[in-house]
């Protein structure tokens, strides 16, 4: 999907070059980032966590938070990638969006940043509850930080990923009114911290290789490829542990007709994220694990075996 022109190409008044130099309204879409709206989906966890799938009303409030929240998200994708597009040039596969290419204009992006920011919150205070606004206005503010100063400084950068992924599965519970427990709180620190982490080291992987890509604006280095190996699994593990706990509380004998069952989500859990982690040693994991899980078979098969098992266990009694 990515496409390789530089400057000079698009401006080249060739007919060939006009044929085939990308338009500006799909670099516009391509910045926007339509498919970095998966991470979005979270706002539909308090609904699956709380067992309240059947409520249609439900689901219209949790559509519209995703929409609401993917709106402002491009908006700032759009921001980080014109703040950073200098350093992207560098990068070897970065250097393909469309600000870094050259394809489209910063005062493009200028406007369109600002734009989508704004049809997001204007979504939010159409139907939604204040609580959902005031969260999305902690994420704009966050992720703001972040693109100007936050994603330079090493250790700070995971942590403030991983609360702008909880962020979201707060964005759904005050779109819904439904309470985030304790559990899926501490679940989602670690794991969410894990994917962090895997996302910085398969990046780092990147740099291993390619010395001028290492002005990147990143506070890390590759010899710290070790130390963020170690800090990730270690994570991964601890929310294996969260899920185990969670499983021995009277909270889940109250949901769940068969309780037990829910034992093997933790083996399916170790299995993937050990997966993501050997990939990405192996540099052949993308630098977002999400992304990567969305064109990962093995993935929809954990994924998939892990909704039946929940299905099951809350239906069944065996």
């Amino acid at each position: 999907m990515a496409l390789d022109h530089h400057t000079d190409m698009a401006s080249n008044s060739s007919p060939l070059a006009a044929a085939t130099a990308p338009s500006t309204g799909w670099a516009a879409v391509r910045a926007v980032r339509l498919h970095q709206w998966v991470k979005n989906g979270l706002v539909f966890l308090p609904m699956l966590m709380g067992h309240q799938l059947m409520a249609a009303s439900l689901w219209f409030d949790a559509s519209l938070a995703f929409f609401a929240l993917s709106l402002c998200a491009s908006g700032t994708y759009v921001l980080n990638d014109l703040l950073d597009r200098e350093a992207d040039r560098l990068h070897p596969t970065k250097r393909h969006r469309p600000f870094a290419s050259g394809v489209l204009a910063p005062e493009v992006g200028y406007v369109l940043a600002p734009a989508l920011v704004a049809a997001g919150f204007a979504l939010a205070v159409w139907q939604l509850p204040a609580t959902f606004a005031a969260v999305l206005g902690l994420y704009l503010l966050t992720t703001v930080a972040y693109s100007y100063a936050l994603k330079r400084l090493p250790i700070v950068d995971v942590l403030v990923l991983a609360g702008l992924y909880a962020l979201r599965v707060f964005a759904g519970g005050a779109a819904t009114g439904i309470p985030i427990s304790q559990w899926l709180l501490s679940f989602s620190l670690f794991f969410f911290l894990a994917l962090a982490l895997v996302k910085r080291y398969a990046e780092l992987r990147i740099l291993e290789t390619n010395v001028e890509a290492r002005a990147n604006n990143r506070g890390y280095q590759v010899e710290d490829l070790g130390m963020l190996r170690n800090f990730g699994t270690t994570s991964a593990y601890l929310a294996v542990l969260v899920l185990a706990l969670y499983l021995t509380s009277p909270e889940v004998t109250m949901l769940y007709r068969s309780p037990a069952l829910l034992w093997l989500l933790s083996p399916l859990l170790i299995y993937w994220q050990m997966r993501i982690w050997l990939l990405a040693h192996r540099g052949d994991m993308d630098d977002d694990p999400i992304l990567f899980t969305v064109k990962d078979p093995a993935s929809y098969l954990v994924f998939g075996a892990a909704a039946a098992l929940v299905a099951i266990a809350a239906v069944v009694r065996i």
